[in-house]
């Protein structure tokens, strides 16, 4: 499997959580899993980490779901369509990475669409879980076009859907459980240099684009030079 593929995904995951439509709930978020303003106790450190775990696992498990789903749909098609499947891939990241960018504009995940579990269960670690499974369904589509982005480059490599969801999971979850464990310490350094990741969502916007370009052409193997990471890995 291609490391720049796994790589992407992995960073996309990072990108998405620096979202502008994620970052702000992260206040609530963290006063969702304590259930108190109160976050300085070890006890509810500990309580806030382990209710972030379930609550990545919970997302986790839907992308994990999608991945399978793919790779076994897309894992049927002819040799044939492949060359297509790539292009409309190519062409889905190019897409989404002009809207990163800033230079398309698409209404929908512009909109604000809120997410919310409604019943909670006798168990806080249940509801965690199921929290983050309706993070991954319903949250604000704003970082859609990043996860859209995943799934193009998943049309262009059917057998590795499943990788290239599961390490975008590990990306988005990765800061969750850093927030986790350091709860008021990570938001306060959120909220200073929340401006600057703006421009991160920037460049990553350019490199799919490029990326999208590549895929698009089949022109990937321009990018040789990777081999040595990939031997690397593949020992």
């Amino acid at each position: 499997m291609n490391i720049l593929y796994l790589g992407t995904a992995f960073v996309a995951g990072l990108v998405s959580f620096l979202s502008p439509c994620v970052l702000p709930i992260i206040p609530g978020f963290l006063a969702y899993l304590a259930g108190s303003s109160d976050v300085q106790s070890l006890t509810k450190r500990r309580d806030i980490f382990i209710n972030a775990v379930f609550f990545v696992l919970g997302f986790s498990t839907i992308f994990a779901l999608l991945g399978i789903l793919l790779q076994t749909v897309l894992a049927e098609v002819a040799p044939g369509v492949q060359m297509w499947l790539s292009r409309a891939g190519g062409a889905v990241i190019i897409f989404f990475g002009l809207y990163v960018v800033g230079l398309i504009k698409i209404g929908y995940l512009e909109s604000n669409h809120t997410f919310a579990v409604k019943k909670k269960f006798s168990s806080r670690f249940l509801t965690s879980f199921v929290f983050g499974m309706a993070f991954a369904v319903g949250w604000t589509p704003c970082a859609g076009a990043v996860l859209g982005s995943i799934l193009g480059l998943a049309a262009s490599a059917p057998l590795s859907a499943f990788f290239l969801l599961f390490a975008y999971a590990l990306g988005l979850g990765a800061p969750f459980l850093l927030v986790g464990a350091f709860t008021a310490g990570a938001t306060a350094a959120i909220a200073r240099v929340g401006s600057a990741f703006v421009w991160v969502n920037r460049v990553f916007g350019v490199l799919l684009v490029l990326l999208g370009i590549l895929v698009f052409t089949n022109d990937l193997s321009l990018l040789g030079n990777l081999d040595v990471i990939n031997n690397f890995f593949l020992k």
